[in-house]
């Protein structure tokens, strides 16, 4: 469910007087109603749930047969559908993408760069078979394949004098102007952690919803931030950026995961590329903090 009738129709591309029809039509059909009208949009009834669910599984056995049919191609067409956070995207093109497409050239790569709440409604949602995340939240629908630990540290730009220090904490970060993301990023999540064990908080002087505009804040000394050092792994090895420790528990346990939805059967297409994330990707490998 999108929530509305009009972020569906956004969603299929048509009107929403089309997506109100097709419903009306649909409980015609069935004599029972299928969604109920709230201030916020719409929910699905219970009759609605049961449709909602009826449609996932005969989408699941579809895509089983596709998944065989693939099979019997011997992986020389198909397709893979990713998603994952933007921090992942450098590591994602010249790791798996790169090996992948050099190893099997007829199958093609849909890869999508949204938030961690997105990433985990669209594994679950099956609009996506593979997921990248960063402190996924605990979802019964959705299983790890991989995960590897990956602290977070402070990234300072190339004059700030904290390069130079063998650690800092969330205090003496209070004393710089400081970028942070937006809420529906599991780094957020980390930090708020992080500021209730030190009881201390961060008030950002720019948030946004993108990495590149954090290392770019930092880079251009106007503060600092908080990010994985993976996510700027380039800036890192330049010396445009530099990744420093903090004092803090709730920061130094996150980790990448790399997720499918519970139940689902991929692809051979699909699951060889999964095979290709887990070998090809720095992130699991070890610790990225030494970049």
């Amino acid at each position: 469910m999108r929530g509305t009738i009009r972020s569906a129709a956004e969603r299929l591309g048509i009107a929403p007087s089309a997506v109100s029809r097709q419903i009306s039509l649909l409980e015609e059909e069935l004599g029972t109603v299928l969604v109920e009208r709230n201030r916020s949009g719409v929910v699905p009834t219970e009759a609605g749930r049961l449709m909602i669910d009826y449609f996932r599984q005969h989408s699941a056995h579809r895509y089983d047969m596709m998944a065989k049919i693939d099979a019997l191609r011997g992986l020389q067409k198909g397709s893979v559908s990713v998603v994952c956070g933007e921090g992942f995207a450098e590591n994602m093109i010249t790791g798996p993408v790169r090996d992948f497409h050099q190893d099997y050239p007829g199958i093609s790569l849909s890869l999508e760069i949204t938030g961690t709440t997105e990433i985990m409604r669209r594994v679950t949602e099956d609009e996506a078979e593979i997921g990248l995340v960063y402190y996924a939240p605990a979802d019964s629908h959705i299983v790890s394949r991989r995960a590897a630990r990956q602290p977070m540290y402070a990234i300072v730009g190339p004059g700030n004098p904290l390069r130079q220090a063998a650690h800092t904490t969330l205090r003496e970060l209070q004393s710089w102007p400081i970028a942070l993301l937006k809420g529906v990023y599991g780094i957020r999540q980390i930090i708020e952690d992080a500021e209730r064990e030190d009881r201390v908080r961060l008030h950002p002087t720019l948030t946004t919803n993108l990495i590149s505009v954090l290392a770019n804040f930092v880079a251009n000394d106007q503060g600092v931030t908080l990010l994985p050092p993976f996510s700027v792994s380039a800036a890192l090895r330049s010396g445009e950026l530099f990744a420093v420790p903090v004092k803090n528990t709730a920061l130094q346990n996150p980790e990448v995961q790399l997720i499918t939805r519970a139940g689902r059967h991929l692809s051979p297409a699909a699951n060889r590329f999964l095979q290709y994330c887990m070998r090809g990707m720095q992130v699991f490998q070890a610790d990225s903090s030494s970049a």
